[in-house]
């Protein structure tokens, strides 16, 4: 098979759907993602791109060696919540620096790489319906004619609709947790070029810079049960967000000042996907393996996918390689998935274990990074 003669179809212009498509298209594939929204934008948010991701963004071109827009990672201070004491420092991966991008901003280089292979890219397209039951994929789209396509990658997301197609209907679970999001304007007396993780009982807070020192990323995560809707827009009170963390002291709470806007992101959660993939139709990213964000590896995973989904291509028929692509990547999203949950628990102590582990952090703090080589050092282009 030459994946030169398929025609894919992206659902979702997010990272993961965009490295798809750009992916396949230097294969020589003609590829059109389909995304609902009007328009790319992103609400103030960060994220972090370890080595694994890294590594695929390089391949596909988006970044160089030193890459744009990115602010590299001088390692994670861990504090405590009282009055910001310092615990610990995790130094850098062995496996190379960490970055942090503006969401918005890796959006943009991924768009005009995928522009440059001549990607094409509908907004305002909500898929309706798909049939693939024989032949091409059928995707039935408002006001036009029915798109036909060798192969669907569902790249839509946590809350993929198309995920259904291949697995029973299920019902995500609140794990009550919720997380607040912002981003400040820098303040070189309130802040510094690493990363902080400020820990106390049932609540952490993370913040890390952004656009060469301009902007402070921010994320505030809680326990609580009060929440029923799933959503990860939802505009929230900047007071609130301060009277929920108002026993945190040291520079948090003056940063928690500064905060004029915020959203919330009520952590919800469903299983990695049972199945990936029926021959025609493929999940990628979070709708196969959503993901707390409590390892910094949802984007990195979706890159993966995406590399991998491609090379998976490469001289064999399109059933063959949709299941080698699900073989290849299923046991390491499940693993990661599993490691971000626990440090769910781990950030949240309370009591005697949450002094036991800050003695254990101090002592072996910065070897402990090295516990998860096997994530970072992953390369989804070896």
């Amino acid at each position: 098979m030459n994946v030169a003669d398929l025609k894919f179809a992206v659902v979702g212009a997010g990272i993961g759907g965009l490295a798809a498509a750009i992916a396949l298209r230097m294969l020589g594939a003609q590829v059109v993602v389909l995304e609902q929204a009007p328009e790319l934008t992103e609400v103030g948010a960060g994220l972090q791109i370890s080595a694994n991701g890294m590594t695929v963004l390089r391949a596909l071109g988006v970044v160089k060696e030193s890459p744009e827009q990115a602010q590299i990672s001088h390692g994670t201070v861990l504090r405590d919540y009282k009055d910001g004491r310092f615990i610990s420092l995790i130094p850098q991966p062995l496996a190379g620096p960490t970055y942090y991008y503006h969401r918005a901003d890796l959006i943009d280089l991924l768009l005009k790489r995928a522009y440059k292979e001549d990607v094409e890219i509908r907004l305002k397209t909500k898929v309706q319906n798909i049939n693939e039951s024989s032949g091409p994929v059928e995707i039935r789209l408002p006001n036009s004619q029915p798109l036909r396509v060798d192969c669907l990658i569902a790249a839509d997301g946590g809350r993929s609709e198309i995920r259904a197609t291949l697995n029973d209907q299920e019902r995500p679970r609140f794990t009550n947790q919720v997380a607040w999001r912002a981003t400040i304007p820098w303040d070189r007396n309130l802040s510094s070029p690493k990363a902080h993780l400020t820990m106390g009982p049932g609540r952490h807070i993370v913040t890390y810079p952004l656009r060469d020192q301009s902007l402070l990323n921010i994320v505030a995560v809680e326990e609580r049960s009060d929440w029923r809707e799933e959503g990860w827009r939802l505009k929230g009170d900047p007071d609130e967000l301060r009277a929920r963390f108002s026993d945190f002291g040291g520079n948090v709470r003056e940063v928690l000042q500064k905060v004029q806007e915020t959203y919330l992101w009520a952590l919800f959660l469903r299983p990695v996907a049972g199945s990936w993939q029926n021959g025609r139709v493929a999940l990628l990213g979070d709708s196969a393996h959503p993901t707390l964000p409590f390892m910094a590896q949802g984007a990195c995973l979706a890159l993966e996918d995406a590399w991998v989904l491609a090379r998976s291509f490469e001289r064999t028929t399109l059933a063959e390689s949709l299941e080698k692509y699900e073989h290849a990547r299923s046991a390491r999203a499940r693993r990661v998935v599993d490691v971000a949950s626990a440090n769910a628990r781990n950030f949240h102590l309370s009591g005697p274990m949450r002094l036991a582990a800050q003695i254990l952090l101090k002592a072996v703090g910065p070897r402990m990074g090295r516990r998860y080589d096997w994530i970072y050092d992953y390369d989804a282009t070896a």
